[in-house]
C-alpha cells in the first residue's frame, strides 16, 4: 500500500551548504525529502510549493550510520537528497534569495 504524501510530507527542509547555495546561479537547488518519495512526487512538490517549473531531479540515498552507545547498537534514519534544477524562464525560488 503506497503513501498518500502531500508536496509539504515530501519537502522536508532545505540544505544550507557552501556547494548548494553555489549551484543556485545554475539554478539548482537541494532539499531533504521523504525516503519513499520518487522523482515526479519530488518535482510535483516542488512546482506546488514553490511556484516554479522543475527541469529536472537527482535523488541520492544516504545511509544512516551504525552507532553505538555502550553495549548498545542504534542505527541513525535514512535520508534522501534531491537537487533540483529548475528551467531557465521559470523564477528561482524565494526563500534561497537572502541566504547568500
Amino acid at each position: 500500500m503506497a503513501l498518500k504524501l502531500t508536496s509539504w510530507d515530501i519537502i522536508r527542509k532545505p540544505v544550507i551548504t557552501e556547494k548548494s547555495m553555489a549551484g543556485q546561479e545554475a539554478k539548482k537547488y537541494t532539499f531533504l525529502v521523504h525516503v519513499d518519495a520518487d522523482k515526479t512526487q519530488i518535482k510535483r512538490a516542488v512546482e506546488e510549493v514553490f511556484d516554479v517549473k522543475v527541469d529536472s531531479v537527482n535523488v541520492q540515498n544516504r545511509l544512516g550510520k551504525d552507532k553505538r552507545v555502550g553495549v548498545h547498537m542504534g542505527k541513525r534514519a535514512d535520508t534522501k537528497k534531491a537537487v533540483v534544477t529548475l528551467t531557465e524562464d521559470s523564477k528561482s525560488i524565494e526563500f534561497f534569495e537572502n541566504m547568500n
